[in-house]
């Protein structure tokens, strides 16, 4: 299905449709969504146990938040063995974190007598929402908790869509365990967003919504914005490789066909100075594709975003791959480590070729909350200071003060405040 493709030999047209991939646009159904969204603002709980009734006839406001014994029940049925494998993940995690955590104060003096600074603060209450149901997604209860926890949020609440007898996978309870928080609500959807947007009489009003979700999800962030704040934009998954000639042919197709296998809309990119590795991966490939369980939706994937594409020279190489921004950046050349420096758009960077994408997902301690889309050109990824708000303080001495009162009342006068410049001048002349 790939071809290998000249990068200079490439129309606008095409090379456009690579950059912009799959955007996702909430416009078709933004005005649904916010209708569910403001009825839960004025009605609570009643609308979503309206909702949820289809999984149990008798549902009440109980049934939405996951019991003790539930928990419980939860780690007797999964594996020892993951439970191990999700502690091991997590304890990366929160290592990899905590070294993220800057000083609680600082300060510095501007001037003589005038001293300013910066506090840290973690916020009250954050919700982390994590898509359910068919499947379950352990990795994203850690990586959107266990980051709030250690920048010291007091509550931290995880939704989840339930399944039908209002259950929750127990691999999610356990990993919601694991990582520390506070409480789990059944609940998902832009029924989950605005439940700990606004709180109701179940859930509680959070600060911040993180964590990944669907176009009904990320509709309903988007419309609850501003009563509370939310983590960058989030679409399909995306991988670009930067590979010279000795890069592993198969790990490279192998590697491009793990992100392609999210979604029809992901995108999986090669840009490589060897034609001979663009054409080895194109070949492997075609020949895995027949045996992949994931064949329709890798195929889509791949028609759809995906690119190989051969540069002149590692400096047109690494030029595209800054253009593109990508959520995953693989580098596989000889020296990885020294392209580092020449990296400026990128949601997380693996490096060499025991640095696949997967072992940031699961278990190195990176975040796998990343910005898709070429946002990772103003966003990043996840991290303790997205829990962390930073106040700023000035203490001034009577000295400071008067260097500071000419300018201060001088702007605020050009400005057309003159209250502003009267609360200068009033100390002035108290004390003058």
């Amino acid at each position: 299905m790939l071809k290998p493709e000249r990068l200079k030999g490439m129309t606008p047209e095409r090379k456009r449709a690579i950059l912009q991939r799959s955007m996702e646009d909430i416009a078709e159904v933004f005005l649904e969504v916010k209708g569910i969204v403001d009825r839960i603002r004025a009605e609570g709980d009643r609308v979503t146990l309206e909702h949820y009734r289809k999984y149990k006839e008798d549902i009440t406001p109980a049934d939405l938040k996951a019991s003790r014994e539930e928990i419980e029940r939860a780690y007797e049925a999964v594996d020892p063995k993951l439970i191990d494998h999700l502690k091991l993940a997590a304890r990366n995690i929160e290592r990899f974190h905590r070294a993220q955590l800057e000083r609680e104060m600082w300060s510095i003096e501007v001037s003589k007598g005038i001293i300013a600074g910066r506090l840290m603060r973690p916020m009250e209450a954050v919700g982390a929402y994590v898509p359910g149901r068919r499947a379950a997604y352990p990795s994203s209860v850690l990586m959107n908790v266990i980051p709030a926890k250690v920048a010291g949020v007091e509550k931290v609440i995880v939704c989840t869509p339930p399944d039908e007898g209002m259950t929750v996978n127990p691999l999610t309870l356990v990993a919601a365990d694991i990582a520390g928080a506070d409480e789990v609500f059944k609940i998902g959807g832009p029924w989950a967003i605005a439940s700990m947007a606004f709180g109701t009489e179940t859930v509680p009003k959070v600060d911040k919504i993180v964590g990944p979700g669907g176009i009904y999800v990320t509709a309903a962030k988007m419309a609850v914005f501003g009563h509370v704040d939310i983590d960058s934009p989030a679409g399909p998954s995306e991988i670009l490789i930067l590979a010279d000639e000795s890069a592993d042919p198969e790990a490279v197709a192998v590697d491009l066909l793990s992100q392609a296998e999210h979604d029809p809309d992901a995108a999986s990119v090669l840009v490589t100075t060897s034609p001979k590795l663009a054409e080895e991966v194109c070949r492997l490939i075609g020949e895995m594709l027949g045996s992949l369980p994931r064949r329709e939706i890798i195929e889509a994937a791949l028609e759809k975003h995906s690119a190989v594409l051969i540069a002149d020279s590692m400096d047109e190489a690494v030029e595209f791959a800054n253009e593109y921004a990508a959520e995953h950046l693989e580098i596989l050349t000889e020296d990885p480590i020294g392209l580092l420096p020449r990296i400026k758009h990128a949601g997380s960077i693996f490096l060499g070729k025991y640095a696949p994408v997967p072992v940031g997902d699961y278990a190195s301690g990176t975040n796998h909350v990343l910005p898709t889309g070429r946002c990772a050109r103003m966003f990043s990824g996840l991290s303790v200071d997205d829990f962390i708000k930073k106040p700023t303080f000035q203490y001034l001495t009577r000295e400071g003060f008067e260097s500071l009162a000419e300018a201060v009342m001088a702007l605020a006068e050009a400005e057309g405040l003159p209250m502003h410049a009267r609360s200068v001048r009033i100390r002035l002349e108290k004390e003058g």
